[in-house]
């Protein structure tokens, strides 16, 4: 476990140190026939050494030697640089082996430099891996010991505190050698051989990674394929492998190709974003206290004027009954669902918002998606069963009570809630506004109080709203998910970007509610999904019949309509909490 989190810890630290890039050794770069790195200089190791020389005797008498040829100079400069690079004292000089041993390490010290200004080095560096970069740091460990050894201990409490940097580094060294026998690059050579006529037929293949892409065709159905070449290729790479089926496209020619990677260094990128930890529950704890307590104060300003604590309790509790069923019943379909593809998921994170009391609940995959199937049928269980629990809720509440406006316990909507939100104008649509253009009160609603609605009536319909702001095409919502496993990550990524430019429109119009949810929805859930295991199989006519039928809800329930919804600027009163 040590040795899996000090790998997480030196890929994030390489990549940082080289532009976003991890410095890789000369010797993987020979082993996959990269092209070789530039060669250093002689010249300017010998004009460094030179210097080094004149410094060194800068207080020594002149000599009246006669100045050597230019042999000697360069005999003497290595001399000097070997000497340098020894570490040697006094006037000893390293001779034999020993001098070009010396040589070579002030080579490859001084190569290290020259890889980050590479060119050709930095189109290599496209394509890192978890073995260069362990390789890369067993070398700098390497290099600060030695560097240690030759300095002089100044002090007592320099020797202690070169003693304590010299213990850390030798363990942390210990531990890449640990790490460096789990986290190998696979040879492609030995895994051709595993593809054939009866699974997967490749034609070509191509680095990625620690592992590579072979592409061509299928033969069999993806879950016949599967388990016989995982078991072919992990007896071919000795270590255990994860494979993806995926369709590619280039220049409107589509190709299908088997991505193999080490099953070790998958796991590792998953262990590292996991949220199933005492921090992540924690997190999740909190955020659930805090949506209670906006569900709490949202419910506190549609009460009638006057009204008491019982009043309160008896018109607050059917409003969070009805959040929690909707909550709860999306909650545990989506979680059946996942399970029965296998798919581990996160704590769930709810969305606290002092508008709506709660804008949803967010969940992250943390294991590997086997299909898109998977990746659909997972967002779909959440969103079709919020949308049926809410409306459920809102159709009995509204027979209970014979009318769209309220029974004994009604809540009263002001019409301040509505402002600079058209995306509440389906709520507003269903109860009816409190005036018309004139000003004149409607008949619907109670004068200087608002429009009144039963509090279970009115969950559902805020349930249908937050709802569809989670099916908007963006990111990691659940839109976004149903989006890449309908129409692939590029159009995904078009419609995550176009709906965000929408959200920042409607924004800059004045909508409080858009310029929250596009934020959240563009910083916090950006992104797309890891590919799933199985992009080839298609989802089916049914899988995107449902995709149009909630996209059309979506857009039914989101849309701006007639319903009297109202504009100002950002700069009037917050919400509402002015009166009418």
């Amino acid at each position: 476990m040590a040795s899996t989190s000090l790998v997480a810890t030196i890929v994030c630290s390489s990549s940082s140190s080289t532009g976003g890039r991890a410095t890789l050794p000369r010797s993987f770069c020979k082993n996959h026939h990269r092209p070789p790195l530039r060669p250093l200089r002689r010249s300017s190791l010998f004009r460094c050494s030179l210097r080094e020389q004149n410094q060194a005797t800068e207080n020594r008498p002149v000599s009246s030697t006669a100045v050597a040829p230019d042999e000697q100079k360069v005999e003497e400069a290595k001399k000097v640089s070997s000497h340098h690079a020894g570490g040697g004292g006094g006037g000893d000089h390293q001779e034999g082996g020993d001098g070009e041993d010396s040589e070579k390490k002030s080579r490859d010290e001084q190569q290290e430099v020259d890889w980050r200004s590479d060119e050709e080095f930095k189109k290599f560096m496209g394509n890192p891996s978890i073995e260069a970069a362990i390789k890369l740091e067993k070398k700098r460990a390497d290099r600060k010991l030695r560097e240690l050894d030759r300095e002089p201990d100044a002090s007592p409490v320099g020797g202690l505190l070169r003693g304590f940097i010299k213990g850390t580094l030798e363990r942390e060294k210990q531990r890449l050698e640990e790490a460096e026998q789990t986290f190998k690059a696979l040879d492609l050579n030995k895994l051709k051989s595993c593809f054939g006529y009866d699974t997967f037929f490749a034609v070509d293949v191509r680095r990625f990674g620690d592992g590579g892409i072979f592409i061509g065709n299928l033969r069999k159905p993806i879950e016949e394929v599967r388990p016989k070449l995982e078991k072919k290729i992990a007896e071919a790479a000795g270590t255990e492998v994860t494979l993806w089926f995926m369709e590619e496209r280039n220049d409107d020619i589509t190709k299908q190709v088997c991505m193999v990677q080490p099953k070790a260094e998958i796991e590792l990128q998953l262990e590292v974003t996991k949220l199933s930890t005492p921090w992540g529950y924690l997190s999740a704890v909190a955020l659930a206290v805090t949506t209670f307590g906006t569900i709490a104060l949202m419910s506190g300003f549609f009460l009638k004027p006057g009204a008491s604590f019982d009043d309160y309790v008896s018109d607050v509790l059917p409003l969070f009954g009805g959040f929690l069923s909707i909550l709860g019943v999306s909650e545990i379909a989506t979680r059946l669902t996942a399970a029965r593809y296998g798919v581990k998921l996160s704590p769930s994170f709810l969305v606290p918002s002092n508008w709506t009391g709660c804008l949803g609940v967010m969940n992250n995959y943390e294991s590997l998606l086997p299909s898109k199937k998977a990746l659909f049928d997972i967002p779909v269980a959440r969103t079709a069963s919020a949308y049926l629990t809410s409306v459920v809720l809102a159709v009995s509440a509204f027979i209970a009570d014979g009318s769209f406006n309220g029974g004994e316990n009604a809540l009263f909507i002001r019409p301040e809630f509505f402002y600079n939100n058209p995306l509440l104008s389906f709520v507003q649509q269903v109860i009816g506004p409190y005036a018309d253009e004139l000003g004149n009160v409607l008949p619907n609603a109670v004068e200087g109080v608002g429009v009144p609605v039963d509090p279970l009536a009115f969950a559902g319909l805020l349930g249908i709203v937050v709802t569809s702001l989670n099916l908007l095409p963006v990111g990691r919502l659940e839109g976004g998910r149903v989006a890449q496993a309908l129409f692939g990550r590029r159009t995904a990524a078009l419609l995550s970007f176009g709906t965000s430019l929408l959200l920042g429109a409607d924004a800059v119009g004045g909508s409080v509610l858009c310029l929250a949810w596009g934020l959240f929805a563009t910083f916090i859930r950006d992104g797309e999904e890891i590919p799933a295991q199985d992009e080839i199989t298609p989802l089916g006519s049914e899988r995107y019949a449902w995709g149009f039928v909630l996209a059309v809800v979506c857009l039914l329930t989101l849309f701006p309509n007639g319903g009297g919804t109202y504009s100002s600027s950002f700069l009037g009163e917050p919400f509402f909490r002015g009166g009418i």
